[in-house]
């Protein structure tokens, strides 16, 4: 750009002087003539610097997974071919299943066992719930007897005595007496018997555990327990399945699989420092470094551009995501030790500007690594962007030559 300005204005100075010889070829207007582009030109670049500053270091940046499996065993396939897309949730590679298919299989039928075992201490609940309902009906029926006989009690004490002063007095036999005490006898021992029985009922109902009469509780004690065991049971063949699941890995996104070396027979483990294979999402993020000064005047959406030496030719049109106001170079490492100053000075770090390119330009691929020149058009001075839009679409023209002598 700065050789097209320089021609330009060097035609006008043979023009004006040689050619039409409006102003003498003296000097002093020799001296003016050189130093009005240099004047002129330092302060356009410098001012093109700070409203539409340019970065030589564009880099497309991609997300690495390293792909892990949760579990380890033998590989059976390998499916997916190195270098090629990928779309997420195809399948990776398979491990053998055999292990994980036995102890689901297992779960399986622990978790039925247990299961039986549940549904014996619910049935057990049951009966002593009505275990204990026929205990209050027992304990009614044992007071009421216990009430009926105590009337007749009453009333063959009030015999045997009135007997006693009629046999007395010679106005009753004897054998009257003796029927009398005999019924007596009979019914306090019924009475006995009634009385025995409504305590029996009544200490088997005082038996409580936690407000709860003891058997119901204890058989609501077993079910809770039987449950727990059902939970445990399925949490393990909730495990086991989810093993199993792991033996098919799949991709996490839509990407490539890079330099793919894993092979049917290969043992892989779950590992994180052994990934069984890195994968490289097509997602990608365009970064541009520049230098501490160069930012003043940049914002988040300010319009952007930027070329690619993997797409010579090409512009590609983008706005300012986010400055990312942070580097290496601020941050001191945790360490017993104090801070390292040197005499040598430090290079100065660079802060990169995410930039999102625009949607007529996001089908385009971007290679992960790839590199170019970029520029940032703040809103001051919009006339003299179009200097440094030329000046981007003279290099990615000149990116389609390839300079090396073999």
């Amino acid at each position: 750009m700065d050789l097209l300005i320089l021609g330009i204005y060097a035609f006008f100075v043979w023009l004006i002087f040689i050619k039409l010889k409006w102003l003498p070829w003296n000097t002093a207007w020799q001296v003016t003539v050189v130093i009005i582009p240099i004047v002129g030109l330092s302060i356009l670049i410098l001012t093109l610097n700070v409203v539409a500053p340019s970065s030589a270091d564009v880099r497309v940046v991609k997300y690495v997974v390293q792909v892990i499996p949760q579990v380890r065993g033998r590989v059976l396939e390998v499916p997916v071919e190195p270098n090629r897309l990928v779309k997420k949730g195809e399948l990776l590679f398979r491990l053998d299943p055999t292990q994980y298919d036995n102890e689901a299989n297992a779960a399986k039928a622990k978790l039925a066992a247990d299961e039986a075992r549940m549904a014996q201490a619910a049935a057990a609940l049951v009966d002593a719930s009505a275990g204990a309902r026929q205990l209050q009906e027992q304990l009614k029926s044992a007071t009421g007897q216990v009430r009926a006989l105590q009337p007749k009690l009453e009333l063959a004490r009030t015999r045997v005595r009135q007997y006693k002063e009629l046999v007395a007095t010679g106005a009753a036999d004897r054998f009257a007496l003796e029927q009398a005490e005999s019924t007596l006898i009979e019914l306090q021992g019924q009475t006995a018997t009634a009385v025995a029985n409504e305590a029996q009922v009544t200490q088997k109902i005082s038996a409580r555990v936690n407000g709860e009469q003891a058997s119901v509780a204890n058989a609501r004690a077993q079910l809770a327990m039987a449950k727990a065991q059902v939970d445990l049971s399925r949490a393990e063949l909730g495990n086991a399945m989810w093993n199993l699941d792991q033996t098919t890995v799949y991709a996490p996104a839509d990407g490539y699989a890079i330099n793919v070396q894993l092979r049917p027979g290969s043992f892989v483990v779950a590992a994180p420092i052994v990934p069984a294979m890195t994968f490289v999402e097509e997602t990608y993020q365009v970064l541009a470094m520049y230098d501490q000064n160069e930012l003043r005047l940049v914002q988040g959406g300010n319009r952007a551009e930027f070329i690619l030496k993997t797409v010579p030719g090409h512009v590609f049109s983008a706005k300012v995501d986010s400055i990312v106001w942070a580097q290496g170079q601020g941050q001191i490492a945790q360490s017993g030790q104090l801070p390292q100053t040197v005499n040598t000075a430090i290079p100065p770090g660079r802060f990169p500007v995410k930039l999102i390119v625009d949607e007529k330009d996001a089908g385009i691929f971007l290679a992960a690594g790839a590199t170019g020149q970029g520029a940032v058009y703040t809103d001051s001075v919009a006339a003299i962007h179009i200097l440094r839009m030329v000046l981007l679409r003279v290099s990615t023209i000149m990116d389609y030559l390839v300079l090396k002598l073999h």
